[in-house]
């Protein structure tokens, strides 16, 4: 078996400068860092990480990554639901679990976080949530040190793999719902968080049905929040027919504010979570089945450790009309 001083001689280089370049040490040259991925790869040698978690019972330690710094007292469904999917799944494909949570990296270099994931015996990862403003995470993935598979972000290399829904067709198919069925003539939009990728998506999606309407269109950045959608519906509703918002959140916020200003306004979600159930009217919303998707990220994951490549991966929605009898126990 190959060990970590044959790998020192193949390079010409002293042991423990072996051990900083697999464990990413900084102030190691680039020179001598090739040298020794060099001599790893010609001699196929695994780091005892690595090694001990591929020989043990389990097949492989993996790290649930969550962002959980949006998320309020009203709504925290979602990650919920996606822990509940990893970890179920994980259980059953013989893999041992980890959450880690985006505070925990905050203000660590690239080196320190590949250090802590290593320290860990990491091997794979699976990023929920993760913005085009994550750039640790971005360079995380780009390292292609571990497998990753990311939900709700279209990134993908021979290391990693994406996992979602096609937001541009569902934002499209929603808002067109709403919008024939109650004849509308004019849009006000919510949007999410900027630089996210589901809201770069779903804005596609209601420009692309403003377009073929021929519908004037009026977008506002709600910020996935209860309280800004509000805010803004109460600003900006009554010269509007409808209220699309980009998430169920800012839709129950929506129609809140429409109550208190006594009028009607068609109003659709995004999500399908249940708190939409109890918001007291009937709202049109996007279904995603969280816990299916973590799922199906774990089993791609699995797939990507035992030496698979990394793909894009489109799941299935479906539109639904949410009412308090169909959420109830």
């Amino acid at each position: 078996m190959v060990s970590i001083k044959d790998v020192a001689k193949q390079a010409g280089v002293a042991i423990s400068t072996v051990s900083k370049v697999l464990n990413n040490y900084p102030n190691v040259s680039e020179e001598t860092k090739k040298k020794v991925n060099q001599a790893v790869e010609e001699l196929n040698f695994v780091p005892n990480s690595v090694a001990a978690a591929l020989s043990s019972k389990q097949s492989g330690r993996v790290a649930l990554l969550l962002n959980l710094s949006n998320v309020t007292q009203a709504v925290d469904e979602i990650n919920m639901q996606y822990m509940a999917g990893t970890i179920g799944q994980a259980v059953d494909m013989n893999l041992d679990v980890i959450t880690v949570f985006y505070s925990m990296l905050k203000n660590k270099s690239i080196e320190e976080v590949i250090r802590y994931l290593q320290s860990q015996s990491i091997t794979g990862l699976i990023i929920f949530g993760m913005s085009k403003e994550d750039k640790v995470l971005h360079r995380l993935i780009e390292a292609q040190i571990f497998k990753i598979v990311a939900v709700d972000a279209p990134i993908v290399n021979e290391s990693t793999s994406s996992i979602w829904i096609d937001q541009e067709k569902a934002q499209y198919d929603v808002a067109k719902k709403t919008v024939m069925e109650n004849k509308s003539k004019s849009i006000l939009y919510l949007a999410g968080k900027k630089n996210g990728y589901v809201t770069d998506e779903r804005l596609k999606g209601i420009r692309r049905l403003a377009q073929e309407q021929e519908l004037p269109l009026l977008i506002r950045n709600g910020e996935f929040s209860e309280l800004q959608a509000r805010n803004l519906t109460f600003r900006y509703a009554r010269n509007k027919d409808v209220v699309v918002c980009a998430s169920d959140l800012m839709a129950i916020g929506a129609m809140k504010a429409l109550t208190e200003m006594d009028i009607f306004r068609p109003v659709c979600g995004f999500d399908g979570i249940t708190l939409m159930g109890y918001a007291g009217k009937q709202m049109n919303t996007v279904r995603q089945n969280f816990k299916g998707i973590a799922s199906d990220a774990v089993k791609e994951l699995k797939r990507l450790l035992e030496g698979g490549e990394g793909q894009q991966i489109v799941l299935d929605y479906e539109l639904v009309r949410m009412k308090y009898m169909d959420i109830i126990c």
